[in-house]
């Protein structure tokens, strides 16, 4: 299926059919309640391996909702759910043992969580403050986020609003501890985040 709408997409731009642009800037969006687009929606993270790189991996499959006024920023509410179970890395070993006991503990805490407390409007978008639930440990956290776009999505017709947001966690205050201090203990959070609106 997924397929098959891909497929449609790419004839109908090959055949010079028009595809709408996203709008860019946030007054632009459409005010109302949204779900996550899971598939376009990812959650990456990085730390220091050993000081020398910084290493990455990604988290998928995620699920919530945003109520969105753009008039009114601050009003906005954001729910996200992550299967922490969908972590991945480029070394299959190392995804296996992050799953494990030492790292998340994926079998005793299978999801993670993000409630938003508070929403401040910026230049660009939002500061967004929240209740992150981790390995059985819930902290605040802070997210910057920057508006990527609004429009309709050419593929499956869903009036789509987009963002990027970026924060930084300490993984030693979720209780995940292996292997410090040679590696890292602060995370960077990298985040790309799709939202379709709900009738």
């Amino acid at each position: 299926m997924k397929k098959s709408l891909l497929m449609a997409a790419v004839a109908s731009m090959l055949t010079g059919a028009h595809v709408q642009a996203a709008e860019s800037g946030l007054g632009s969006a459409k005010p109302g309640s949204y779900k996550i687009e899971s598939y376009h929606t990812q959650v990456g993270f990085s730390i220091s391996h050993f000081g020398f790189t910084n290493y990455s991996g990604l988290f998928s499959g995620a699920t919530g909702s945003l109520q969105l006024d753009p008039a009114k920023l601050g009003t906005s509410k954001l729910d996200i759910s992550i299967p922490v179970d969908s972590v991945t890395t480029t070394v299959s070993k190392l995804t296996d043992e992050l799953k494990g006991d030492k790292w998340f503990d994926t079998a005793k805490f299978p999801k993670a969580a993000f409630v938003s407390t508070q929403v401040v409007p910026t230049a660009d978008g939002a500061t967004v403050t929240g209740n992150l639930t981790l390995h059985g440990v819930t902290k605040p956290v802070v997210l910057h986020v920057r508006f990527i776009g609004a429009g309709v999505n050419p593929i499956d017709k869903a009036y789509t609003v987009g963002f990027e947001a970026t924060g930084t966690i300490k993984r030693s205050d979720f209780g995940v501890t292996t292997y410090l201090p040679a590696l890292g203990d602060e995370v960077q959070l990298n985040i790309a985040g799709a939202f379709e609106q709900q009738a």
